[in-house]
């Protein structure tokens, strides 16, 4: 990896926002079809809620062969990034395809939850998340209860009489 998107990462993490975006945005020009530069190029554009801004490095990311953990933070990005500018089928078109390609992804399914949400959808946006917390909460509490919240989670509209 290139220093200069070394160091841009580095600010990025240390809460040095602006400046991890000077760097990225000088790395993409320098290097315009780098996946990597273009995925955290986007990344520094999302933290400082420049979320329209993010969009072009995103798909660009993706496009140009991103792989593992970045590509499933792409999508993710991506998705989420739509959702916030309120382009909520766009963002569920990516989020279903980041499922699709990282079935494992919980976080992915949680961000999709969120966009139906959005989409009106709340009783299947409910069962994911209710699924998602019986399945990976670390809770005692919680996991006490799993089953039944399992179960529920696809019947929140029912009444048992």
């Amino acid at each position: 990896m290139n220093e200069l998107l070394k160091k841009s990462i580095e600010l990025r993490e240390d809460g040095k926002k602006r400046e991890a975006l000077e760097l990225a945005k000088v790395y993409v020009n320098n290097y315009p079809e780098d996946a990597l530069g273009n995925y955290h190029c986007a990344w520094c554009f999302d933290i400082l809620e420049l979320e329209r801004e993010a969009i072009p490095y995103y798909v660009k990311a993706i496009k140009r062969g991103l792989g593992g953990r970045e590509l499933q933070g792409a999508y993710l990005g991506l998705g989420s990034t739509y959702r916030c500018i309120g382009e909520y089928e766009r963002s569920e078109e990516i989020l279903k395809k980041g499922m699709e390609v990282f079935p494992e992804s919980r976080e992915m399914e949680v961000f999709h939850a969120m966009t139906l949400y959005n989409l009106g959808d709340h009783s299947k946006a409910m069962e994911k998340l209710l699924k998602v917390l019986a399945e990976t909460s670390k809770d005692s509490n919680i996991q006490s209860y799993s089953d039944a919240i399992l179960y529920y989670s696809d019947k929140l509209n029912k009444r048992f009489i």
